[in-house]
């Protein structure tokens, strides 16, 4: 079983303006609930580690989670509300956020809601995204990592969101015990400007990390295994919005990589990695031809 850990965010897109008003589409998302909705409708077994509102985002949240086939028993209930995100979409259908976070449920963590016991059956841990550095839950998220960390493999994507978070409060959550770093080229240019790809991928290895993947949208993505290197292709398709598309990706390659799961990937070989990141490209594609992150079910 994989376990995810992080935010539900209410993306709400703006679908156009007159007399006065804009009408605003809400669709689910956030990236690790994404990520454990993708997993569960490509058939991994699936654990969502979540604080979630009972307002009406919420219940959306929970029944797209448990559609998917997640497990949502490890889920707080949670009083505060639901995260909002305002979303546009430039030319080339990446999204704009505008974040309405602020006293909302999925950050505020108190001591004891996470637990090692949450973990039973579980081979490896993924978070990253908001989960990484919005205050106050994201010092209970570091604790629960470094806790779980000798007992399952950890996955972290940082996706970062700089209107929320600094550089400077990424790189002291990164590479957060990981032993698979997933994060896009943008992602990299905002947390080590100027830095070529090899030698952050080098840097990262240096700190533990076994596998990091660089994601760099139509033109594919680049893997590195322990300092070994291989490209994967893009995959073309005709493009509604790109929204998902990066946890779309973690979860094909996690889904994958399930195998290997469990330890520090010390048995991984880098064809297998390569092919686990092909896999992810796939599932990514798929996920930009629909509207919002309606992530692919298994077929």
């Amino acid at each position: 079983m994989i376990a995810v850990l992080g935010e539900c965010v209410a993306d709400a897109f703006a679908e156009g303006a007159g007399r006065g008003e804009l009408a605003l589409r809400v669709l689910p998302g956030g990236g690790p609930a994404n990520t454990a909705v993708a997993l569960g409708r490509l058939g991994s077994d699936t654990r969502f580690l979540g604080r979630i509102s009972g307002d009406v985002f919420g219940r959306l949240f929970l029944e797209r989670l448990a559609g998917a086939g997640v497990d949502v028993s490890a889920v707080v209930a949670a009083a505060e509300p639901s995260t909002l995100a305002v979303a546009s979409l430039d030319d080339a259908g990446r999204a704009v956020y505008s974040f309405h976070a602020e006293g909302a449920a999925d950050f505020q963590w108190s001591p004891g809601e996470l637990r090692l016991e949450l973990l039973g059956g579980v081979s490896c841990l993924h978070t990253g995204s908001l989960a990484l550095v919005k205050e106050p839950g994201a010092g209970e998220v570091a604790g629960f990592v470094a806790d779980a960390a000798p007992y399952v493999t950890i996955s972290v994507d940082p996706n970062v969101r700089p209107s929320l978070a600094g550089r400077a409060a990424y790189l002291a959550r990164l590479p957060g015990h990981a032993d698979i770093l997933r994060l896009s080229e943008e992602d990299l240019d905002f947390l080590l400007p100027g830095t070529s790809l090899e030698a952050a991928c080098d840097g990262w290895h240096e700190q533990g990390v076994r596998l990091v993947v660089v994601t760099r949208g139509p033109e594919g993505a680049l893997v590195s295994l322990g300092g070994e290197r291989a490209a994967v292709p893009g995959v073309p398709v005709e493009v509604v919005d790109t929204v998902g598309a990066g946890d779309a990706f973690t979860a094909g390659l996690l889904h994958r990589l399930r195998d290997h799961l469990g330890g520090r990937l010390d048995g991984l070989d880098l064809g297998t990695a390569r092919a686990a990141a092909a896999f992810g490209a796939q599932v990514a594609a798929l996920t930009c031809t629909v509207a919002g992150a309606d992530l692919p079910r298994h077929r």
